[in-house]
């Protein structure tokens, strides 16, 4: 059957957009994606002879019902040197008390007391710009004080990627399971973040880490003079630093199931939606080759999902000559390619990532609520900031 497409009709542009939107989609599946999915990780050593010293440090404000449980865990790590450097940020709770408590036992514990909000921007970096310089060690590990390692290896996992020219290691930063549709939304964002950030590092184009689970080099920190650079806005401490800092040669991962530093997540959509108006709000200080990438790749979702959603109500008379059944396969076998690909690299990252119980036969549905979710946060921080600035 000989088919006819009108090419000057607004109904073929949308055709024509499906397509390119498509093919735009299936690069990012398979040549940066797939980069995490398929990595091939080395089992790390722990029995290297030569760990070398770690500053381990945590910002709190309030946190007392936190550290209980964070600070034995950290204390417990299998490594043989390192420090815990506690930054109590003004804490009104029983932080204060608990972490003298904690000195008296235990010297070795730094503790770092503010007593006078000096933080005229808010967020954490003066606190952790005050935790670094304090530090003994020029190895640096941080995490939040509402983060737990799994257990005690995590320290060695994350020095372990560490080699001669590394001066920035990435981990991975995963929430809690807990019931109900939040959480599983901010655990599928959390991992399509990792997913995005983490391919990036391995196509030696780093962009941000976590500060749930991030490394580097003291020296690093400084010779890029810290955050000066952004001190102004709350958020940026892990993304925006990174961005700066981080390249091709001296930045690698570490990602292991059995090493992970888990977090207690948003309890409400309102507190959720403001983080994420937060963390959105950096993206402009990225580099520009990185917004490009990024840009396009929510660009293509958003046009996939539109012009497919189009394709789908509309006829296909409108597009050709006539109502035809190739048209249909055609369009469902793209979908369907679409469907697999994108379970198929979202499932093996979640297992790489250790990430269970996400229901990952429902992804499109995920995605399709983040592209318009992402979309309409990005509107609303251009009219407005975010509370906290």
């Amino acid at each position: 059957m000989e088919i006819f497409f009108n090419y000057k009709s607004l109904s073929f542009i949308i055709l024509c957009v499906f397509g390119l939107s498509w093919l735009i989609q299936m690069l990012y599946f398979w040549g940066l994606f797939s980069r995490l999915a398929f990595f091939k990780k080395k089992k790390y050593d722990n029995s290297k002879p030569n760990y070398e010293p770690v500053s381990v440090i945590v910002c709190a404000k309030d946190a007392y019902e936190y550290l209980i449980d964070l600070v034995p865990r950290i204390l417990s790590q299998d490594y043989p040197e390192f420090e815990l450097v506690i930054v109590n940020d003004c804490s009104t709770d029983e932080t204060k008390d608990y972490l003298k408590e904690l000195v008296d036992r235990r010297p070795d514990i730094n503790v770092v007391t503010l007593e006078q909000s000096l933080n005229f921007f808010h967020g954490k970096k003066f606190p952790l710009s005050m935790g670094i310089k304090s530090a003994k060690h020029d190895l640096l590990l941080l995490t939040d004080a509402d983060c737990l390692p799994e257990n005690d290896q995590w320290i060695k996992g994350m020095v372990s990627a560490y080699r001669k020219n590394t001066e920035v290691v990435l981990g991975y930063g995963p929430y809690f399971t807990r019931k109900g549709l939040l959480n599983k939304l901010i655990r599928f964002d959390t991992l399509y973040t990792a997913i995005q950030y983490l391919s990036m590092a391995l196509a030696k184009m780093p962009y941000m880490g976590v500060g749930r689970n991030l490394s580097y080099h003291r020296d690093l920190f400084y010779k890029n003079k810290g955050f000066t650079s952004h001190y102004n806005i709350p958020s940026g401490d892990d993304d925006i630093f990174i961005s700066q800092v981080a390249n091709s040669k001296n930045t690698r991962i570490f990602i292991d199931p059995n090493c992970r530093v888990e977090s207690e997540p948003k309890h409400t959509f309102s507190s959720w939606i403001h983080q994420k108006r937060r963390h959105y709000s950096t993206a402009n200080m990225y580099k520009p080759l990185t917004n490009r990438i990024l840009g396009a790749l929510l660009a293509s979702r958003f046009f996939y999902y539109a012009s497919g959603i189009a394709l789908l109500c509309l006829s296909p008379a409108f597009y050709c000559n006539t109502d035809c059944p190739i048209f249909y396969a055609t369009v469902g076998v793209l979908m369907l390619l679409h469907y697999i690909s994108m379970d198929w690299i979202y499932i093996k990252s979640a297992k790489q990532l250790g990430e269970k119980k996400l229901y990952l036969f429902f992804t499109p549905l995920y995605d399709l609520f983040f592209t318009i979710f992402t979309t309409l946060l990005g509107i609303r921080n251009t009219i407005s900031k975010p509370k906290g600035w």
